[in-house]
């Protein structure tokens, strides 16, 4: 889906607040702030059920408990 960009509906209030939070880190947009935290909390999720996923196997081959 290249070139395809979902729409996101926010409260104006907190619009604002990202907007200044985006700007004063030195971000050139509110989109590219917003990706930014976005990529970061998926990979987060991620990265905690692929420990999880490693935890069952070592639990199950008996590594620990």
């Amino acid at each position: 889906m290249l070139g395809f960009k979902p729409k996101v509906t926010i409260d104006p209030a907190l619009y604002a607040g990202v907007k200044q939070v985006a700007q004063a880190a030195g971000y050139a947009t509110v989109d590219e702030f917003v990706t930014h935290l976005l990529e970061k909390a998926v990979a987060d999720v991620q990265r905690a059920e692929s420990e999880a996923e490693v935890r069952k196997r070592l639990q199950g081959l008996g590594y620990i408990e």
